[in-house]
């Protein structure tokens, strides 16, 4: 398949955060393009506003007359999308060319010279960053969050060097052609998909085996690579970590020579782990450190990863996509970390039945660590509800007296009155589209005090 042949491009599932950053690729490529979503959300309202066609009904006759061109057009769909989806069944019987979002994105890039960026955690982070690093050097950057300093998921450049977040989602990452990657961890997840946590090392294991030319690791997971690592001994490692005006200042060791005073803003040892993890990318690129370190003072971050949307004496209000208790664990570090003496509140809503089953004791134990907890009901994304998985059974296992299994209209109003300096709005489901609503209520009844 030629992409400079395909006139007409129409996405199943276009709202996805990954979806969407390829609908704008292809969009500022001048293609024709559309597509399908089951519901309005911020990046459906943006894409429609810059002129895409996009339908809420999974309906054939919904389906704009130029995609049903079979010779000129390309579907793209997400795996997320149910097997008995009447559009995309009928492209697949109808004989149209239908492929992943994974594939598409492969094809993209296997012209280029691909830095992938792989990890359970971390990799959408960490691909903004290297994105924004490599952004003088004219890369295009397929990206799994909003980057806050291009406010969009795609950062446009040329075809010659391309970013890419390497989902391992649905082994989605094996298309793909890395020449540089990294793999910034490796713990179980979406067990929906890989059944055992041995099937996941495995296609790690696998994407490790594509990269052409280096791979680098975080420190003690279990593939052979360069390594990187905070305080202790790695091919590039971090070192003398202190906090100045706000932000991180620390100092990096290379294989080849050492720079010191290195500014970072985001908060957290995690968030210097992605940076060290996009520092060392570049680097074997040929970027040399001191344009590194110029553009790591310059990032302001990517939306829904500690993003603050208070942040005054007496009130904290943050929001982040952290929906797996290694997640919940960094967050709740970085919390204790910028604010020792505060209390804290934090909103969870679960995402997915699934990952619920087979996480509880370990969303218990890093959910009990905060001072308050009010739990939303789990978040069903593609899923169907298991019996016995609910958001009460999850309550009872956590181990803190201020805790409480709420409905949002309630969770808005109580954190609206909490005595908590710090407000945390956490998981991946549609918590994050309350948090306008939650900084209302707070900066109300601030106001009225």
């Amino acid at each position: 398949m030629n992409l400079k042949e395909i006139h007409n491009i129409y996405f199943i599932g276009i709202g996805g955060i990954g979806m969407s950053a390829l609908v704008r690729y292809f969009f500022k490529n001048e293609k024709n393009v559309a597509g399908y979503d089951k519901t309005h959300s911020p990046i459906t309202t943006e894409l429609e506003r810059i002129g895409i066609a996009i339908h809420y009904s999974d309906e054939i006759n919904a389906i704009p007359k130029a995609f049903l061109d079979k010779k000129s057009t390309l579907i793209v769909y997400t795996p997320a999308i149910p097997k008995n989806h009447k559009e995309l069944t009928y492209f697949m019987e109808e004989g149209y060319t239908v492929l992943k979002r994974a594939e598409i994105l492969g094809k993209i890039t296997e012209n280029t010279f691909c830095l992938a960026v792989a990890g359970t955690h971390g990799k959408t982070t960490t691909s903004s960053i290297l994105g924004h690093i490599m952004q003088p050097l004219h890369a295009t950057a397929f990206l799994g969050g909003i980057a806050e300093n291009y406010n969009s998921n795609l950062i446009l450049g040329e075809d010659k060097v391309s970013v890419v977040e390497a989902d391992e989602y649905d082994r989605s990452f094996l298309q793909l052609s890395p020449d540089i990657a990294c793999v910034t961890s490796m713990d179980a997840d979406h067990l929906d998909i890989y059944e055992k946590h041995d099937f996941l090392l495995d296609s790690f294991r696998e994407f490790s085996n594509k990269v052409s030319q280096k791979l680098i690791v975080a420190k003690g997971l279990p593939l052979e690579g360069l390594t990187y690592a905070i305080d202790e001994e790695a091919d590039f490692v971090a070192f003398n970590l202190r906090v100045g005006n706000g932000a991180y200042l620390f100092d990096v060791r290379t294989p080849s020579e050492t720079i010191q005073d290195i500014e970072f803003s985001l908060p957290g040892r995690h968030n210097i782990m992605n940076a060290l993890a996009a520092l060392a990318m570049a680097n074997l690129y040929g970027v040399e450190l001191i344009e590194i370190k110029n553009r790591l003072k310059t990032f302001t971050g990517v939306q829904r990863r500690f993003s603050y949307k208070i942040k005054t004496e007496k009130t904290v209000l943050i929001d982040d996509y952290a929906h797996h208790p290694t997640e919940i664990k960094a967050v709740h570090n970085a919390v204790r970390e910028m604010y020792p003496n505060a209390k804290v509140l934090a909103i969870f809503q679960p995402h997915l039945y699934s990952r619920t089953k087979d996480f509880v004791d370990d969303f218990a134990i890093e959910l009990s660590k905060f001072d308050e907890l009010l739990l939303l009901d789990i978040y069903p994304a593609r899923e169907l509800p298991i019996e016995g998985v609910t958001s009460e059974w999850l309550l009872g296992k956590i181990n803190l007296e201020n805790k409480a299994l709420v409905t949002k209209e309630a969770m808005i109003e109580i954190a609206g009155k909490t005595e908590a300096k710090v407000i945390l709005m956490l998981g991946a489901g549609d918590v994050g589209l309350l948090v306008g609503d939650v900084k209302k209520e707070v900066e109300n009844n601030y106001n009225n005090v």
